[in-house]
């Protein structure tokens, strides 16, 4: 094969060629094994030597994986992960040396970055892919989600890459890369957003429930975006800009009540909106800078040129809102409880369908509040669990379907707090807002180079490294924590508020709203990227010279999707571990989040927008009459783009519920209903009431006991020891009876 192109072999050369790389794999020699897997990453890599376009770089490259994962190079890379990952004396010398760079992790490396193009490629479904491929797409994802490498799903061998990373005892672990292919191989074994919702509607199926009123991601997917409001600071600013005589689209209007409905309503559809009506886009930047995004044409895709239309016709009315509105059932109970005491004068519990002597209008209330009713299914399990605890000999055991998440949460839990508080360390490390200190992790191992730069060239180049290198950390964390608290969630309600539970005392929602304080307009359009270094770009083209004038222009995007990306997850985190838990709401409201979070709104991005809103729809109770006047256009927001709860009286914060809430008392109360789940599904080896006891002395004594190797040896010391020297008083054994 010397001297021939892969391209040029057939299917069967290539199997044998690969088939030899396998063998030389299992050489002692360490730095033959390194050449070895360079070759395979070579191969993984799409042949690039060989290519002229990307396309064929990226043809080549999945062909090539499909023919690795076929050959089982991917069994055999796990054994050298586990061997680098346990190599004590790689360790013990990061940890005593002075500063870690890129040449303590080459294998590791290597290794990490083959599995990575492996799980990515395989995992992306393409339109022409054959049914051999489809086969090996649904193997693959079977066997990294089961429990088969040592008795464990391979994502918890990357957590415990992670922990031990976190705990300094591995200070050379390339983060990015752990954390990339853990993000990666946890989307593909549980499923995306997509397969989520596709999960959930079958779950409701299942356990008859009504359908869902609407699909969530499409209805955020169309979705507008609005102008966020401008601050008191920056109107100021508009002004002073005014008298210096810098062109201004208009002067400042002062917003009234018609502002909802006139042409320059930021929630209706922009397409009728001319450029000269938005007041607040003159510079809505922080600290008077000019926005680095001229929002409309960036975010959303540009408007069509508006039609010629007479000028009556420019009122618009919001043509309806985007989601159904939904009632618990606790919410009816509430309701009619209030209703009875004011009208009857006594209560009669949990009953929701006896109106008798309840006036006309309280009945059209009910059936209202009854059409929109929603039951959840977290609600569902819930009530089962309750259940269960209650009537343990009656219900039986319970059968538990042996799903991906469930595998994953069962081989998480011994640990999960570690894991956890890992993710968090390493996600306040990378976030921008940061101060590096001395004891903090070292997450930089896997981007320095061994001799630190000496020209202002080479500086700035790995400047721009450690900048994206971070961002793809915050990345990876971010989506990593939202898809295991939503599977969990979806598997069961515990599992998700025991995650929840562990991120909340970790110092999650400060974490966050720390990473949030922070010119978040320039965080997202951030230019750490070099275009000229992209792969495969950087292989197949002829790479121009890279001068500090063409690295400060950075790319031609205007904002970073990986950023937006990052943001929008960190801000779905917190809504999670917040919603309907009053004691994090308070938290909320504690570390002074509103203008932090009002902040966000300046992106000009929808789904980013209803998330943030969404934080502060649930605070604004606790905010004060004063506030909720002088911020009346995000009060405004709220009404349109959040979901409405028929009878949530979230914008006018009674007393009732503006109470301070125990803190401790409420998450106590869910920490016992957690344990309870988990020592009645987990704790096998229980000694409940209920284990039958075996009064047979015969079968007693004739159990067959395990007895160490060495215990003959000891055997006679031990009786002497324990039995013979040891003075035996008979009385106190009788009184004892």
């Amino acid at each position: 094969m010397h001297g021939r192109r892969w391209m040029e072999l057939s299917m069967e050369e290539q199997r044998a060629y690969v088939m030899r790389l396998l063998d030389a794999l299992e050489v002692t020699d360490r730095d033959k094994r390194l050449k070895v897997a360079r070759a395979i990453l070579y191969l993984a890599q799409g042949v690039f030597d060989e290519c002229d376009t990307e396309t064929d770089v990226l043809y080549w490259s999945r062909h090539n994986v499909f023919l690795l994962y076929d050959m089982g190079i991917f069994t055999a890379l796990l054994e050298l992960l586990s061997m680098e990952i346990d190599n004590n004396q790689a360790c013990s010398s990061a940890v005593r040396k002075p500063a870690i760079s890129l040449a303590d992790s080459t294998e590791l490396r290597v290794l990490l970055s083959i599995m990575y193009l492996m799980v990515e490629t395989i995992r992306v479904e393409m339109e022409g892919d054959s049914p051999e491929r489809k086969a090996a797409r649904e193997a693959f994802k079977t066997e990294l989600g089961s429990p088969l490498y040592n008795g464990e799903p391979f994502a918890l061998l990357l957590f415990t890459m992670v922990t031990k990373f976190c705990s300094m005892n591995a200070p050379h672990f390339p983060m990015k890369k752990v954390l990339l292919l853990l993000w990666k191989t946890i989307l593909f074994t549980l499923g995306g957003f997509e397969e989520l919702q596709e999960m959930k509607v079958r779950m409701r199926e299942l356990l008859n429930l009504p359908p869902l009123p609407e699909d969530s991601i499409k209805v955020v997917r169309n979705m507008r975006a609005a102008s966020p409001p401008a601050s008191a600071m920056e109107l100021i600013e508009q002004q002073q800009q005014q008298k210096r005589g810098r062109r201004s689209r208009r002067p400042l209007v002062k917003q009234d009540s018609l502002d909802t409905y006139n042409e320059r309503d930021p929630f209706k559809n922009d397409d009728a909106r001319d450029e000269e009506d938005d007041p607040e886009d003159v510079d809505s930047g922080i600290e008077g800078e000019v926005d680095p995004l001229d929002r409309d044409v960036i975010i959303q895709p540009p408007p069509p040129p508006p039609p010629l239309r007479p000028p009556t016709e420019r009122v618009s009315f919001p043509k309806g809102l985007p989601w159904a509105p939904k009632v618990r059932e606790k919410d009816i109970e509430h309701f009619l409880e209030t209703s009875r005491n004011k009208f009857i004068g006594f209560t009669l519990g949990n009953d929701i369908d006896t109106l008798v002597g309840l006036p006309r209008p309280i009945h059209e209330s009910v059936k209202t509040l009854k059409q929109h009713k929603y039951v959840s299914i977290a609600e569902v399990q819930i009530k089962r669990e309750e259940e269960l605890q209650q009537c343990p000999m009656t219900m039986g055991e319970e059968e538990v379907e042996e799903t991906p998440a469930e595998i994953l949460y069962l081989g998480m839990l011994p640990s999960l707090s570690q894991y956890v508080i890992a993710l968090l360390k390493l996600l306040l490390a990378a976030a921008p807002t940061s101060k590096a200190k001395t004891d903090s992790i070292n997450i930089l191992a896997d981007v320095l180079p061994e001799e630190m730069p000496i020209t202002v060239l080479q500086s700035m180049k790995l400047g721009i490294d450690v900048n994206r290198h971070k961002e793809i950390i915050v990345k990876a964390i971010s989506a990593l924590l939202l898809l295991l608290l939503k599977h969990f969630k979806l598997n069961h309600i515990y599992q998700f508020e025991y995650v929840a539970q562990h991120l909340v005392f970790a110092n999650c929602i400060p974490l966050i709203l720390k990473f949030f304080n922070q010119n978040i307009m320039s965080y997202i359009s951030a230019k750490n990227s070099i275009c000229a270094l992209d792969f495969p770009h950087c292989v197949v083209h002829e790479m121009p010279e890279l001068t500090a004038e063409s690295l400060e222009a950075g790319d031609s995007n205007q904002f970073c999707w990986r950023n937006l990306f990052s943001c929008i997850n960190l801000l779905r985190i917190l809504n999670k571990i917040t919603k309907w838990k009053h004691s994090r709401t308070m938290m909320l409201v504690v570390f002074k989040s509103a203008p932090i979070l009002k902040r966000a709104l300046k992106v000009k991005q929808a789904m980013m927008q209803l998330y943030v809103l969404k934080l502060l729809k649930i605070q604004t109770k606790y905010l004060g009459r004063q506030w909720r006047k002088s911020n009346m256009k995000t009060m405004s927001a709220i009404y349109q783009k959040v979901r409405h709860r028929l009878n949530d009286d979230w914008a006018y914060g009674n007393d009732i519920d503006a109470r301070p809430w125990d803190f401790q008392a409420e998450e106590c109360a869910l920490r016992e209903c957690i344990e309870k789940f988990n020592t009645r599904r987990y704790d096998k080896n229980q000694n409940t009431e209920f284990t039958p006891v075996d009064n047979c002395l015969q079968s007693v004594l004739g159990q067959r006991v395990d007895l160490p190797e060495d215990f003959h040896y000891s055997y006679e010391m031990w009786l002497e020891r324990e039995v013979f020297s040891q003075p035996i008083q008979w009385e106190g054994l009788l009184q004892a009876q």
